[in-house]
């Protein structure tokens, strides 16, 4: 146990070291069909342009703004040490590697490495309550954590092995991610894409900009899109607002059409669009059309970019514009349709997401709030519920439900974790990780795709470096990240001294700064990577 065995465990090569943290993340066989929301399975009309934008884990409210300085009226703040290493690191892919971390000439984990550990099941002994106590009790005592609970689960088979106020509801800030994905993909087939069309509207002359949902549509042209600061390849890669409109104006123009009236259908959601902790930078209204996810620069990298006002009308006007330049001259101001789009209308062109899938683990990787938000709706009409704030959070509580997960202190308010009413304990968050690993769910796979790698990749890019006393445990941890005022959580998987899959989930509400704390979090999860703890 101990050093020796961490040391020993090392020498068995990158295999089991910093690759043995990718999990699953492409390749994965998903089924197709099911309810809702277009599948898609031939990518016709999908913008095979590079990715959009730089989304992150909120950027001032459930996780901060760049200057750190709180709104009046605001409930949540800076979480810019959360955010991507120098915008440089690439939520993983189907191919590549992503960036090693600043300093560092070390590869990243391969984000295609499949992880042996889940596959072959726990070989090795799991860790033993009394190991792990002995094994964590310097890190949790840590008084920069404050008021601490967590949980440490075998990821094989979902036993809780060791925490302390494990069945506590805590603020889970963006570790809610989790259970909105788990929800998202268990109910929705993975392969599914979210779909943007233009029709011919109810009245002669007029067109409709229908909105599908998808907040990562672009209007950036393909040499300028860019996820995480990096390319996107085909499988990543937004669709393109250009690509609708030129398909709008070849049919319209086919039929000898060149000036239009246009306008755009929002009834895919309902209930109010705004957020309880809406501050136009961390989140943007949540309605179904809108471009780059409402940024009012798309292509800006900043930790809490500004967003429109209006979503929806800024997206039609870009649209209007470049409809311009294919020859159709749009009549007056784009304005909200009176009714939603008739079943049977004409469809001018469509253009259609990334799958879920990727989606989901884009969400998780950047921690995007206002990705994270358009998924919850989609769970939501999957399930039959209203397409807004309420509807989302029963459909995702209902669905882990009925996964088995234990429910009991669980309170949801929204998909993004932004609002601070949530409540789950620990030992929930490792149980949906578990479920991610079990063999039973395989169309969870992208959960732990998605989860950012220690040290290279999404919020988890600018931690366990030198210095944060968790740097040799980067490459070895994969977690969700989640911050609020005072609330820092900590949810993943490790693969301990001996090669086995486990699930940690540390939460903590405290006074210290953000940045200590998170990395007194960084060196507990960092103490599991070095011991067998029987």
């Amino acid at each position: 146990m101990g050093a020796g065995v961490g040391a020993a465990r090392r020498r068995r090569g990158t295999t089991a070291g910093l690759f043995g943290a990718a999990l699953l993340v492409a390749g994965t066989v998903l089924t197709s069909g099911g309810a809702y929301a277009q599948p898609s399975p031939n990518p016709s009309g999908h913008s095979t342009e590079h990715g959009e934008g730089d989304d992150r884990d909120g950027r001032k409210g459930e996780h901060g703004k760049g200057d750190g300085k709180p709104k009046a009226g605001d409930t949540a703040t800076t979480r810019s040490a959360e955010q991507p290493a120098g915008r440089g690191a690439a939520a993983p892919g189907p191919t590549g590697s992503a960036p090693a971390p600043s300093g560092s000439a070390r590869p990243a984990p391969a984000p295609g490495a499949v992880l042996a550990t889940v596959e072959a099941g726990g070989a090795a002994a799991a860790p033993t309550a009394q190991g792990l106590q002995q094994a964590l009790a310097t890190a949790l005592a840590d008084k920069s954590l404050g008021t601490v609970t967590f949980a440490v689960a075998d990821a094989v088979d979902g036993q809780l092995l060791y925490g302390s106020g494990e069945n506590t509801p805590a603020t889970p800030a963006s570790t809610t991610k989790l259970a909105t994905s788990i929800a998202a993909l268990s109910l929705i087939p993975g392969d599914t894409r979210l779909t943007t069309r233009v029709i011919k509207g109810a009245e002669p002359g007029t067109i409709t900009l229908v909105g599908g949902g998808d907040p990562t549509l672009t209007a950036l042209p393909a040499d300028q899109v860019q996820i995480g600061g990096q390319a996107a390849d085909a499988d990543t890669a937004p669709a393109s607002l250009d690509a609708l409109a030129r398909q709008a104006a070849a049919a319209l123009k086919a039929a000898g059409i060149t000036t239009v009236k246009l306008d755009y259908d929002l009834s895919m959601y309902t209930g109010s669009p705004q957020h309880k902790n809406h501050d136009a930078q961390n989140i943007a209204l949540v309605v179904p059309l809108m471009i780059d996810e409402g940024k009012v620069d798309p292509k800006s990298r900043d930790e809490a970019p500004a967003r429109v006002a209006d979503p929806a009308g800024s997206a039609a006007e870009s649209f209007a514009a470049l409809l311009k330049a294919q020859g159709v001259t749009v009549d007056g101001k784009a304005k909200p349709a009176a009714a939603p789009a008739a079943p049977g209308a004409a469809v001018l062109g469509r253009v259609d997401s990334p799958t879920v899938a990727r989606l989901v683990e884009r969400l998780l990787t950047t921690s995007d709030n206002q990705l994270a938000e358009a998924m919850a709706r989609q769970v939501a009409l999957a399930a039959h519920q209203p397409a807004g704030f309420e509807g989302a959070a029963t459909a995702v509580t209902q669905e882990l439900a009925k996964l088995g997960v234990p429910m009991a202190g669980v309170v949801l308010n929204d998909g993004s974790g932004l609002n601070p009413d949530n409540a789950i304990p620990p030992a929930v968050l490792v149980r949906l990780l578990a479920l991610a690993a079990s063999d039973q769910h395989p169309t969870l796979r992208p959960i732990l795709a998605g989860l950012p790698i220690a040290g290279f990749t999404g919020t988890l890019g600018k931690r366990y470096g030198s210095g944060s006393g968790a740097a040799d445990a980067a490459g070895l941890i994969r977690a969700k990240t989640g911050t609020l005022r005072g609330v820092n959580t900590l949810a993943g998987t490790v693969v301990d001294a001996d090669g086995r899959l486990l699930a940690f989930a540390v939460m903590t509400r405290t006074t210290a700064p953000a940045d200590t704390a998170r990395a007194a979090m960084d060196r507990i999860a960092a103490r599991l990577t070095t011991c067998g703890c029987h």
